[in-house]
């Protein structure tokens, strides 16, 4: 049964690998750095069998090329989008990346708005998000719009509650201090925010995090059920547009200063 770590990169990202020690296989997800793989496989003895990208910026595809050519057999499969120059499958919505070693199949899925051509890899129980959902916030509009953002938060929260969420960032307890200032009172959030904390100060992740505790605790999920006293408005907010009520949070976490 493959198995899946989260390898620290820079100051807060991960770099997502699943293995197979009886195959000695692994695919990796989002690889800014290359080193943090390589140490990784060569600790296991392990084959870079494909890389998943979710986007192009620089601090999830950066060790993509050396990666590629240290294991030149490696599968690499990447949005359609000129800004990332090395990949063997392009893929879009509704494709799905087939992986024989560690056996893997994994659906992409568009979620478009912290760039234009942002997608995400969900399949075997994992949902690999890139910088679109994080646990108890989600990205910044970097290219999108808010109501192309919303719509990809929508896509994902109808995903299984049981699905793991496997985000590039460590964000969670930043993302919960201004999550709280929405909802103090949310009993989920409370818990969440209690649990991350002290898997920090055991040095752990606090990722992957399950995708129905996320829909209970995290904001930009919970567009439709936090009470319209509680948003953060902006004078020109359409009050009855949901993309309105995701836009006043955004720009709120934007402007957010713990």
């Amino acid at each position: 049964m493959p198995s899946l770590r989260a390898l620290p990169a820079f100051h807060d990202n991960y770099i997502w690998m699943l293995a197979d020690t009886g195959a000695r296989t692994a695919l990796v997800v989002d690889p800014g750095a290359a080193q943090p793989v390589l140490d990784a496989l060569e600790r296991d003895g392990l084959t870079l069998s494909a890389l998943l990208l979710t986007h192009h910026h620089a601090d999830h595809i950066g060790g993509v090329a050396e990666l590629a050519s240290q294991f030149p057999g490696a599968t690499i499969f990447a949005p359609h989008d000129e800004r990332i120059p090395l990949a063997h499958r392009r893929v879009a919505h509704g494709d799905a990346a087939q992986i024989d070693s560690p056996v893997a199949r994994f659906e992409v899925l568009e979620v478009h708005g912290h760039t234009r051509s942002h997608i995400a890899y969900y399949g075997e129980g994992l949902l690999f998000c890139g910088d679109t959902l994080f646990s108890l916030g989600c990205g910044r509009l970097f290219e999108g719009t808010p109501a192309q953002m919303l719509a990809s938060l929508d896509r994902l929260a109808a995903l299984p509650g049981n699905t793991q969420v496997c985000c590039g960032h460590e964000y969670t307890l930043a993302n919960a201090t201004f999550a709280l200032t929405v909802e103090p009172d949310n009993a989920a959030l409370l818990t969440r925010t209690a649990h991350a904390r002290a898997q920090r100060a055991r040095g752990e992740p606090t990722l992957p995090a399950r995708l129905a505790d996320e829909c209970a605790a995290n904001p930009f999920l919970r567009v439709d059920a936090i009470p319209d006293a509680q948003i953060p408005w902006s004078a020109q907010a359409n009050r009855s547009r949901r993309e309105d009520r995701f836009a006043a949070l955004r720009t709120a976490k934007d402007n957010f200063r713990a």
